[in-house]
Order: C-alpha cells, then sequence, then structure tokens
C-alpha cells in the first residue's frame, strides 16, 4: 500500500514539475459571477475572432494563456447578457466578471444554462445536468416539485416503484449512489416513503448526475454521484420566495450581512397532514400524525479576492404516528464548512469539513405492555482537501485527498416500561475510516482529441472496539458463529485497499458532433442490507467487516452526440456495460432489524449491469423537453441462490421510455406533461405450499428468486401554470399551479403478496398492493419579491 501513495505522489510531483518548463506566455485568470456573487459553471471566455478560448470550473474559476498582445474577451453564458473586454496583454492578469441575466423572448426559452456545444467539446459523458427551473417546470406530486423525481425522466434511471425510497442508476442499488448536498453525503434522499426528495428546490442552485465517466476526486460509491449545490444568497438585497400547496408550503429568506461581502440564505418546508387529521371528528383519527419538514441555510464570505468561506447546514424529519398503537420518525442532519482559496493564477484550493447523520427509530408506545423503542443511526465525518492546477490554455491537473470516519450504530432496542414483554438489546457499534488519494490528467491534444486520466488509491480500516466473528457453514445457506475475537479502541480489525483507475476519451467527428469513451473503476465499503422489493427507512446499514468484503464496480461506456441547428436539438446514445463483485444477498426469510449475527444470513457474490440508453432533446421554441428510452438488463450471481445461477435484481427493468414537454402558450400561461413507462420490476412467486394448523404457507422450493416480472408501470401527469401579471415597477411577482398526477388513475403495483383465498382456505392468491389509485390533483401558488 505505501508503494502506491509512494507512486502517487511522484506521479503529482513529475506532471508539476514538467509543467514548470512550458513555454512562457501570460496568464488571465479569474472568476464570472452573478449579480448575487454566486458562481457560474460553464460560462464561455473566447477570445474573439479566433478558436481559442476556455470556460469556467465547478468553482466559477478560469484560466487562459496567451502570448503577448491586444484581444477582446468574449464572455457569455446562456441565459445572460454577454460581455465583451478589450485587454492588452504585457503580464499576468486577473479579471472578474459579473453577468446580468437577460429577457428571453417567447421564441427562446431553453432547458438547459449550459454553453452552446458544450455537450459536444466537454470530455464528460454519462453526466446530466438540470437546471432548477427544468425541475420546475414539470409537473409535480401534489404541487411539491420534486428533484429525485425529474431525475427518473432521463436516462439509466429508475426505482422500484411509488413508495420506495431512493433511485437506482444503470442496474445499482439506492446503496450504491453517493448523494452529496453541498459536499456533504445524504443518506435517505427521500421524504414520506419516496413520495418527495430531501432538496428544497428553492435553496437548490445546480444538479449534476454522474453516471459514468466519474471524476477520480469522487469515490466511497459504485453507480453514480448525484451532486446538489445550494444556493448563495444575494449579498445586495434582500428576497423572498416560497409556495403554498397542497399538501406543504415552504419559505425562502435570502439578505446580504455586509453588503457586497456576504449573504445568508434560510428555507424551509412544512407538510400538515398532521393539522389536518386534528380537526377530525374521529378521536382515534386525531390520534394519528403524519408529517415532515426541513430547513436549509447557508452563510457566504467573500473574505477577500482570494479567499471565500461558506457555511451551509440541513436537517430534515419524517413523523408517523398511528395513534396507540406504533410511531416512525427518521431524518437526516448535515452540515459543511468550506474554504475556497487561489494560492496563485495557477493553483486553486478547495478545503471541506462535513459532518452528516442519519437516523430512524420505531416503537409502540408506553401504554401497551408490549411496549419498545428501536432506533438505529449512522454518522460521517468528512475531510476533503480538492487542488486544481493549471499547468497551460490545453492541460489542467486535479488532485486531493479524501477522508471519511464512518460510525454506525446497527441497532438498540429499550422496553419503555417495566412491564414490558421486551428486553433490552444492543446490536452495538461500528466503526470504519476511509482515506483516499487521487490525480487526474486533463488534456486537450488537439482541437478534435481530450482526454482525461487518472487514478485514485483508496484504502479502509474497520476499527475497534469491537467483536470480529468467525461463521462456519455449507457454501449457500445460513452460517454459525465458529470463533470470536475482541479487538480494542482504533486496533485495525479488517483493511482493504483498491486501487481505481479512471478514463475519458472525447473524438470531436465535426462541430455539432462527437464520439466518447469511459472506464472507471470505484470501490464501496458500506452496504444497505433490505430484505424487501422496497427499501425502506428501517433498513439496515453495515460497514464492510472481516466478513463482508467492498464492493467493487468496473464499467465500461461509448456514446455518440449530436447537436441539429445550433444546440436547438440534441440526440445521443450511450452503451454500458458494468460488472459488480462481492454483491450482498441473504438466505430466505431472514430478519435484519437487530439480528447481531446477520453476517451468518449474507451472501455473496457477483453482478452485471448492461444497457443502451437514447436521449433526443428539443431546447428552443415554444415547445421544449425531451424523451429518453433505457433498454438494460441487471443481473446478480450468487452461491444459494436460484442454483449458482444469474437472476435479475429486484430493481432490474428491461424497458424504460420516460417524456416530458413544456408548452409556452403566452407570457402568461404554461403546460407541461410528464409521461413514463417500464418494465415491471422482479419479484418471488412460490412454487408450493405447505399447511400448518389449517393455514395454507406458500413457499419457494427450488431456491430461485425474482423469477416473475409484475405488470408494467406507467403514468401521464399534467399540470398547468398561471403567471401573475408582470408590472415593472412591482417587485412582487406570483403564479398559481395546477397539477394533476396519473390522470388515467393507473393503478400501478407496489408489490404483490400472498394470502389465503377466504372462498376455499386450501387455496392462495396473489394480491397486487397499489399504493395510488386514482388521480391526484393539485393546486399551488408560489411567490417571490
Amino acid at each position: 500500500m505505501k508503494k502506491g501513495w509512494m507512486g502517487l505522489l511522484c506521479l503529482i510531483l513529475t506532471i508539476i514539475s514538467q509543467s514548470l518548463f512550458a513555454q512562457s506566455k501570460f496568464t488571465i485568470s479569474g472568476k464570472i459571477t452573478v449579480a448575487s456573487q454566486e458562481e457560474i459553471v460553464g460560462a464561455t471566455i473566447r477570445v474573439k475572432d479566433t478558436k481559442q478560448g476556455t470556460a469556467t470550473n465547478p468553482k466559477g474559476e478560469f484560466n487562459l494563456k496567451l502570448s503577448e498582445g491586444r484581444y477582446t474577451l468574449v464572455i457569455s453564458s446562456i441565459g445572460y447578457e454577454s460581455i465583451e473586454k478589450r485587454i492588452e496583454l504585457n503580464g499576468n492578469i486577473r479579471l472578474n466578471f459579473d453577468l446580468t441575466e437577460k429577457t428571453e423572448n417567447l421564441e427562446e426559452v431553453v432547458v438547459e444554462g449550459i454553453k452552446e456545444n458544450d455537450n459536444i467539446i466537454s470530455g464528460d459523458m454519462s453526466v446530466n445536468q438540470l437546471e432548477i427551473q427544468t425541475i420546475k417546470n414539470m409537473p409535480a406530486l401534489l404541487g411539491e416539485v420534486d428533484i429525485v423525481r425529474s431525475l427518473q425522466l432521463l436516462p439509466g434511471v429508475t426505482t422500484v416503484g411509488e413508495g420506495s425510497t431512493g433511485f437506482n442508476v444503470r442496474g445499482g442499488g439506492i446503496d450504491q449512489n453517493l448523494v452529496l448536498m453541498d459536499g456533504t453525503p445524504i443518506y435517505n434522499s427521500s421524504h414520506v416513503l419516496g413520495f418527495f426528495s430531501v432538496f428544497n428546490p428553492d435553496a437548490v442552485s445546480n444538479v449534476a448526475l454522474l453516471k459514468g465517466g466519474i471524476s477520480s476526486q469522487y469515490g466511497g460509491r459504485i453507480a453514480s454521484i448525484l451532486d446538489v449545490g445550494m444556493n448563495e444568497a444575494n449579498k445586495d438585497k434582500f428576497a423572498m420566495s416560497g409556495g403554498v400547496g397542497t399538501v406543504s408550503s415552504r419559505l425562502t429568506l435570502e439578505a446580504p450581512i455586509a453588503k457586497g461581502k456576504s449573504s445568508i440564505m434560510l428555507a424551509g418546508r412544512r407538510s400538515y397532514a398532521d393539522v389536518f387529521l386534528k380537526l377530525s371528528s374521529d378521536p382515534d383519527m386525531r390520534k394519528n400524525g403524519a408529517f415532515f419538514y426541513d430547513l436549509n441555510g447557508k452563510m457566504d464570505f467573500d473574505i477577500n479576492e482570494k479567499n471565500k468561506v461558506s457555511l451551509s447546514g440541513y436537517y430534515g424529519k419524517d413523523s408517523f404516528k398511528f395513534g396507540d398503537d406504533f410511531y416512525n420518525n427518521w431524518g437526516n442532519a448535515a452540515s459543511s464548512l468550506k474554504w475556497k482559496h487561489i494560492f496563485n493564477d495557477r493553483l486553486f484550493g478547495e478545503i471541506t469539513m462535513a459532518y452528516s447523520d442519519y437516523g430512524y427509530k420505531l416503537g409502540v408506545p408506553e401504554v401497551n405492555t408490549n411496549n419498545f423503542e428501536a432506533k438505529a443511526m449512522i454518522k460521517n465525518y468528512v475531510g476533503n482537501a480538492n487542488f486544481s492546477y493549471f499547468i497551460n490554455s490545453k492541460n489542467n491537473l486535479n488532485f486531493g485527498i479524501n477522508t471519511t470516519l464512518y460510525e454506525v450504530n446497527l441497532g438498540d432496542l429499550r422496553p419503555l416500561s417495566e412491564t414490558s414483554i421486551f428486553n433490552p438489546i444492543s446490536m452495538g457499534l461500528q466503526k470504519g475510516f476511509e482515506y483516499a488519494g487521487f490525480i487526474e490528467h486533463e488534456s486537450e491534444l488537439s482541437d478534435k482529441l481530450f482526454l482525461r486520466y487518472g487514478l485514485r488509491i483508496s484504502s479502509y480500516d474497520y476499527l475497534g472496539p469491537n467483536t470480529a466473528y468467525e461463521y462456519t457453514g455449507n457454501p449457500g445457506e445460513r452460517k454459525d458463529v465458529e470463533n470470536e475475537k475482541k479487538f480494542g479502541k482504533s486496533e485495525s480489525i479488517q483493511n482493504y485497499y483498491n486501487f481505481e483507475p479512471r478514463f475519458s476519451l472525447r473524438y470531436s467527428l465535426n462541430e455539432s458532433s462527437s464520439l466518447k469513451f469511459s472506464y472507471n473503476r470505484l470501490a464501496q465499503y458500506i452496504h444497505l442490507l433490505s430484505p424487501t422489493l422496497a427499501s425502506t427507512p428501517t433498513d439496515t446499514w453495515t460497514l464492510s467487516t472481516n466478513n463482508i468484503k467492498p464492493q467493487v464496480a468496473d464499467q465500461i461506456a461509448v456514446g455518440y452526440f449530436k447537436n441539429l441547428k445550433g444546440k436547438a436539438y440534441e440526440f445521443s446514445t450511450e452503451v454500458y456495460y458494468k460488472t459488480l463483485d462481492n454483491q450482498v444477498d441473504f438466505v430466505g426469510g431472514t430478519d435484519f432489524i437487530l439480528n447481531k449475527h446477520y453476517e451468518g444470513d449474507l451472501l455473496f457474490g457477483d453482478g452485471k449491469a448492461y444497457g443502451a440508453e437514447f436521449l433526443f432533446k428539443k431546447n428552443t421554441g415554444r415547445v421544449t423537453g425531451w424523451v429518453s428510452y433505457t433498454l438494460s438488463k441487471s443481473e446478480k450471481k450468487i452461491e444459494g441462490i436460484n442454483n449458482g445461477n444469474y437472476y435479475p435484481a429486484k430493481y432490474d427493468r428491461t424497458h424504460n421510455l420516460t417524456s416530458t414537454a413544456t408548452y409556452q402558450l403566452n407570457n402568461r400561461w404554461k403546460f407541461a406533461a410528464n409521461f413514463s413507462y417500464l418494465t415491471g420490476v422482479s419479484t418471488t412467486f412460490p412454487d408450493g405450499r405447505f399447511e400448518y394448523q389449517g393455514i395454507t404457507v406458500p413457499i419457494n422450493t427450488d431456491n430461485s428468486r425474482n423469477n416473475y416480472k409484475i405488470t408494467p408501470y406507467h403514468r401521464l401527469d399534467l399540470s398547468a401554470t398561471l403567471q401573475g401579471k408582470r408590472n415593472p415597477l412591482r417587485k412582487y411577482q406570483s403564479e398559481w399551479v395546477f397539477a394533476i398526477y396519473n390522470v388515467y388513475s393507473r393503478r400501478n403495483a407496489y408489490s404483490i403478496y400472498f394470502r389465503q383465498n377466504e372462498d376455499n382456505s386450501r387455496n392462495t392468491e396473489a394480491v397486487r398492493l397499489s399504493i395510488f389509485g386514482s388521480m391526484l390533483p393539485s393546486v399551488t401558488y408560489n411567490f417571490k419579491f
């Protein structure tokens, strides 16, 4: 392992030293922001009447190297007024630009705020970026705009169904997605069992989903990266926005702290189903409760031209109560502190310290004799140091160190009274430490060829104090404890490390089309154990241990990208193939909650996922939107299941067809529609039965799994938005949004279960459970000033 770290260090030093001897030219560097001082990602800086130029990085920074002379720079980004700046270059200079939003004509509505042909010339592939306004234009469930639901309209992104938390990307599980909020990991991205996400759209500035060709700076998950950035408040003036909807309301405040230098943003949402329940005339109904809320906050400080500090936080909670019978609460908390520093015209750095936790609590109230309370929690302490070194106008170097300390409380149970039938149970605490170093070189080899290659070396220690168990038993069967060994505080129980190479290549066929190729290897040291079809908030998280190896995925992807009529239309197609090592499944009948020896119930093997994705987009005109189609397969091969043969993953969907469209009728009325059609997910049907005390129990005798596809899922949603009358003298703006979710009342199957037939007790029958079986209308009033 030490040799690997030394090799990485030598590679960094070699590339940096070579760059110092590059031909001397002068550097133009700077930052591009909007009036609120928020950075613009992907803005272009072009030298007029030449082919030279560059674009801003995720920090809004740019570097451009030119010979001595006079130039005219053109700074532009879609949705903003362009700027031309004449300069005389005879030394290194720094220039900052503030762009102002421009008023769009009705025929010039643009879906994504990215520059023309960026999707063609960029080295990125398998990346989807969504503008917040695009998301807000889509029909919403019960009036609540949702980021994660919007992602499910993109190729390669699915979910196992309504009422399921998380999302699946290219045949991966929900735990295989790294969800980041301002750089902080989020473990449950859903409210209300997956019906809404934890991301308040009024508090979010940018959304990027990385499905492949993943940069070396990211690690810890093997399927995708969802990177969500929070809004930076206006540093010059006060602003307020919000909305009142059918099931929830929200409010966002922005204000300068020191004008032009610092600002604060506060945002909150809350549902109010519990308020209506309390108004019921039924006393039993008044005892029930169901609500969620979340709070976002962010402060930004421009210390000086070279230093910027931001502090962001999130807290969210879901609560369900069923009278005196049962309650269940869960929620996320996250905070991060970032320091961005410009060392010189070539070297930029970003230091991040972050904390996140996710936990759930469920129980039966004290008034019952079977009262108890069970809880579990996972915590992350994150430290990242990422750097970008500008070698010249065609070469850039990224490198850094990432660390994460994991703490997982697998679960505790305590009785709430002395009369309870339960005894205390403690599953104990797991600790693990993951640390990684990475380096990545980006090179524009020619006008047609771009290359990005990098290496990430990750290491992980499973730490004490804890007890490590050794299990014995036949392969593919439940195993028993054979030996155990205790380890002291911070003592390494098990170490794993992985070399994770990354490679991306772009070849431009012409100005409007390109071919791209990527390969990446990713490792993951944490696992979600879910024995049900749809993941729930109470599923068990576990670290890699001496018995559970880290998951590793290798993915290759090839894509073709084409723009038509400038960028009025886009077409892209990608084909991918992914292998997955050390995949986890379980022996039939397993329950992971408060199961101290759950490792003995786990089965291990490999998996594969492959598919083809197609996306066609229309970006301009009265009608904008896209159509996507994915043909895919996701399979596992685990000893002890399906006789050792491949079987479908529970989230496998062969066909996934989605579309979204927005029609701008005039300056006040706008209409939108979403449609989805997906092949049904896999489930296990019994092939036998036995009788016990007169009850017929269905069983599976051939150890097959996921041997049946439930009925296809399809749904149509519609919305209409009425803008308030515009008055240039009034700052107040408003709109009404009328939406219908599930227009034709499709009863999509959430799951299939079996029960005894009421007319003939010797027979069993399959029952389809649906979450929404009818249309759901909603009305929302949005405002801002």
